[in-house]
């Protein structure tokens, strides 16, 4: 009994440690020059798709190594994984195209118009439909999966960021130039609400607990707010880093994280009862605003770079080779 006392305080002093258990595990080396957005995990394939300048890099989770590249992707940002249709599609910005691969071979089987700047992408399974996000025209692009054809565009009335689906139907999406979320329809392509996001600014990060129905948004004056699906309500804001870009949730863990280019990565706990905790602040690498998550084996992936100022202002420039992606692990 004392030895199962002593262990219970143990783990309680951890627990209020905040200690997710998240720890550096290998870093895997792509090299090459150029800028990056977003990373989507194949945990099935055990493969990561990385956006990286003009292609996509896709790494093998087993070796850390590359196994392929998706050329002729200018201006890339997102990448949706359709594993049910057995395709891919990705944002190229600076062509407003998106590029149609087959998830096996990698090869471009298609191209398609979206709006203007296409951005970030998602995947709703439920209703078989890719999402692209318009930074240029304030509006969401609706693909077919399977038929990879383009259905229909969405009026979201602001600037899109990132988004989240319920597996219902209904999708969510930041407008991060007016501090709102939008739940809307891509079947019926109708915006069912617009909801305020205050005091969030300028959200950016957007992850979903689609069982207890709450939306998980990294806003850039440094806060996370959590917001009821179903009512759009701020349930609750938690402090995170500076320049967050990136939010997953894991369901198996209960943990929300936000990836921040300051080289922080908040881990947020949902408690249970309403309640959610602040667990742990991983420290990653400056730059390491991205990030995308295994459902398998709870292991989070962060492209980041070495950096250099710009002499002339604004963004700095890579140190050409430095290019990479940080993987931690539980």
């Amino acid at each position: 009994m004392k030895k199962l006392a002593i262990g219970l305080l143990i783990a309680a002093a951890v627990a209020v440690a905040g200690s997710s258990g998240y720890r550096e595990a290998r870093t895997f080396t792509i090299g090459g020059n150029g800028f990056w957005d977003y990373v989507s995990v194949d945990s099935p394939g055990r493969r990561i798709f990385v956006s990286h300048a003009t292609e996509v890099d896709v790494v093998s989770l087993d070796t850390g190594k590359v196994i392929g590249k998706i050329p002729d992707t200018p201006g890339v940002h997102g990448i949706a994984l359709a594993a049910d249709a057995g395709k891919g599609f990705i944002t190229a910005g600076q062509t407003n195209q998106v590029v149609v691969f087959d998830l096996k071979t990698l090869n471009t089987i298609g191209h398609l118009t979206p709006g203007k700047k296409p951005d970030g992408t998602i995947y709703d399974e439920s209703t078989g439909r890719v999402l692209v996000f318009n930074g240029g025209s304030d509006s969401a692009t609706v693909i077919d999966a399977r038929r990879a054809v383009v259905t229909g565009t969405v009026d979201l009335g602001g600037g899109p960021e990132f988004a989240a689906a319920d597996g219902h139907g209904k999708v969510f999406v930041n407008l991060e130039d007016k501090s709102q979320v939008v739940e809307f329809d891509p079947k019926t392509l109708k915006v069912d609400h617009t909801w305020p996001l205050a005091p969030c600014e300028s959200p950016s990060a957007m992850s979903m607990d689609r069982e207890s129905r709450r939306v998980f948004i990294g806003c850039h004056n440094q806060m996370m707010a959590v917001v009821n699906a179903d009512t759009g309500q701020v349930v609750t804001t938690l402090p995170i880093g500076r320049g967050v870009d990136a939010g997953r949730f894991d369901p198996a863990t209960k943990f929300a994280f936000a990836s921040c280019g300051d080289g922080t990565t908040t881990v947020v706990h949902e408690d249970g009862n309403g309640h959610y905790s602040v667990v742990d602040t991983l420290h990653t690498r400056v730059s390491a605003r991205t990030m995308g998550l295994d459902l398998k084996t709870h292991a989070i992936y962060l492209p980041f770079a070495e950096t250099k100022p710009n002499p002339q202002g604004g963004r700095p420039s890579i140190v050409p080779g430095s290019f990479a992606v940080l993987e931690m692990t539980r």
